[in-house]
């Protein structure tokens, strides 16, 4: 029983590196889409 929680543990560890690693070398693009919001005049104190 133990050396099977310990081959679990194994693949866990790898999986999740392996996951660690993807995400650090993931070249994500920026997101292009343009955001505009009016802000009312009313917010902003003279």
């Amino acid at each position: 029983m133990s050396r099977v929680i310990s081959v679990l543990f194994v693949l866990l560890l790898l999986v999740v590196g392996g996951g660690m690693a993807f995400l650090a070398s993931w070249d994500m693009p920026a997101p292009s889409k343009t955001v505009e919001k009016v802000i009312p005049d009313e917010r902003f104190p003279r």
